[in-house]
């Protein structure tokens, strides 16, 4: 059953609600190439947002509404203007928010091969809110998700980011773990799974942190091709069909944010983004950062595919961890 048709069956309208939370995509360049990357992330790739859409991102900044900005990526830091962004919004009484992979301040900037080890300091300077992808908190199934050696420098960011105030009860410095399943599974119950994670991470390497996010991998981009190359899509899919839940449906992130790409298209979220799925006004106008205009994009309708299965299913997914 496509996914339209069970919103259908469950008679569920799930319209946009609002605009809390403006996730951007500032570059697809990465330092690292994860086999669940539903981006294609890499070191080879160059896309980034230009100057004139970089702009149009700090004006929509001033919309009351928009409470959190969302940097993304690849790794976001890697964007030649990274350092502006942060230092302009900072003063606009936004959330900043960076997906940052505790990596990547150890490895020399992909282009121009600058050192990167300036992050952390500047991530506390500006009270940057973190959210960190650590898959496990043992080394092996991290490093076969993400890459010999990761599983390491992720400790020591986190370690470096704790020394700094990071995760510490009182300091205002926040930085969230987020676990991906390593396979076609659906992740286990997230406040058991952070549990477990606190006391592993704090009994091992004295780390502690905020909240776990759970994230369920959707069948997209690099994480698809994985699943078809090892005949494993289909049996995903089906398993995604029966947890779907009409509970965690009404709690998708599509129905408060908006996703912008390097180019300035703008999205429902960042997985519609990936399949180039750009939104539309009613009257069929694909939208941009050219053309915004807040009120024809709330009473858009959001656009469907089968891999929203990925955000209903069990407690739910989004880019905040489980929806209920």
């Amino acid at each position: 059953m496509n996914f339209t048709s069970m919103l259908d069956r469950h008679q569920l309208q799930l319209t946009p609600q609002s605009i809390d939370t403006l996730q951007v995509n500032l570059t697809k360049l990465c330092n690292q190439a994860c086999r669940h990357c539903h981006v294609d992330s890499s070191p080879k790739r160059t896309e980034a947002l230009g100057d004139a859409h970089f702009e149009k991102v700090i004006a929509l900044l001033q919309v009351p509404q928009i409470k959190t900005l969302d940097l993304t990526g690849g790794a976001p830091e890697l964007h030649p203007r990274f350092r502006e962004l942060i230092e302009r919004v900072a003063g606009l009484g936004k959330k900043i928010m960076v997906r940052h992979n505790l990596t990547v301040a150890f490895d020399p900037h992909p282009q121009t091969g600058e050192s990167m080890l300036w992050l952390h300091e500047f991530f506390q300077k500006h009270k940057v809110s973190l959210v960190s992808s650590l898959p496990y908190y043992r080394e092996f199934l991290t490093d076969r998700q993400r890459g010999q050696g990761v599983f390491k420098k992720s400790i020591l960011g986190l370690q470096t980011l704790n020394h700094l105030g990071y995760g510490v009860a009182g300091s205002g410095l926040e930085i969230n773990l987020v676990y991906n399943p390593v396979g076609h599974y659906l992740p286990p119950e997230q406040s058991g799974l952070e549990a477990e994670y606190k006391k592993e991470l704090k009994q091992n390497f004295n780390i502690v942190f905020n909240n776990l996010f759970a994230i369920t991998n959707l069948p997209v981009k690099r994480f698809k091709d994985d699943l078809q190359r090892n005949g494993q899509l289909e049996d995903y899919m089906e398993k995604l069909i029966n947890a779907f839940n009409p509970q965690a449906a009404l709690g998708v992130m599509c129905r408060s944010m908006l996703s912008v790409s390097w180019d300035g298209k703008v999205y429902d979220c960042d997985f519609n983004q990936m399949l180039e799925m750009q939104a539309r006004t009613l009257d069929k106008v694909a939208v941009s950062l050219d053309n915004f205009n807040i009120e024809s994009f709330l009473n858009r309708n959001i656009l469907w595919a089968d891999h929203c299965y990925g955000c209903t299913a069990g407690a739910g997914s989004s880019c905040g961890g489980t929806t209920t």
